[in-house]
């Protein structure tokens, strides 16, 4: 199994994460914030990944630190369990509606990290979590792992739909891109040889 587990220490955020590629889309530990902690589990049964969470963060200030240091560290364990990428497919995307929702995400494990981020959500909450560190969350991510990623809600109201709509789709784009392609034959789908 392709997997990795990285630890981020800091003033702040003490993080633990175990990441296994080809799971069975399981969840398990806490980050303290429980909204975030059932897109965590909407992510893994989406992405197909096992992801256990160690998190201690200082919720007493807000959600912040917390929410950026996890994507730091998810995309960081990402980068390793994908190793040097020979044989991934390399791309992926998703379109998932939730009753008025529509979201879409698109990613490339490219290697060259940039965000597009086209999702208002029309609340500045959803249980504990500020809905501004969504993209905080995906911003982080994207910079550690090297992957370009394109988040752009087209239809939508309800920040909660919208928000899960969003990690149910990356956690579906996700599993196309890592998933082996049986065509590469171990090769990294780049004409330049490396991603």
């Amino acid at each position: 199994m392709r997997g990795a587990s990285y630890v981020r220490n800091t003033a702040e955020t003490r993080i633990s994460i175990d990441l296994f590629l080809d799971g069975k889309g399981v969840f398990d530990g806490t980050t303290g914030i429980g909204f975030l902690d059932h897109m965590f589990t909407l992510l893994a049964r989406h992405g197909q990944i096992d992801l256990a969470i160690g998190c201690q963060g200082d919720l007493e200030v807000d959600t912040h630190h917390t929410v950026e240091d996890l994507g730091i560290c998810l995309g960081n364990a990402l980068a390793q369990a994908l190793g040097d990428k020979k044989g991934i497919c390399r791309y992926g995307h998703a379109y998932v509606p939730m009753d008025e929702t529509l979201v879409r995400v698109c990613l490339d494990l490219s290697g060259r990290p940039f965000l597009v981020y086209k999702a208002k959500i029309p609340v500045e909450r959803v249980g504990q979590l500020e809905t501004e560190m969504v993209e905080e969350f995906f911003r982080a991510l994207s910079n550690t792992a090297g992957m370009n990623l394109h988040i752009h809600l087209l239809e939508g109201g309800n920040g909660h739909h919208i928000i899960e709509a969003i990690f149910k789709a990356f956690g579906r784009a996700l599993r196309q891109a890592i998933a082996i392609d049986p065509d590469n034959a171990g090769r990294v789908l780049s004409t330049k040889g490396v991603l």
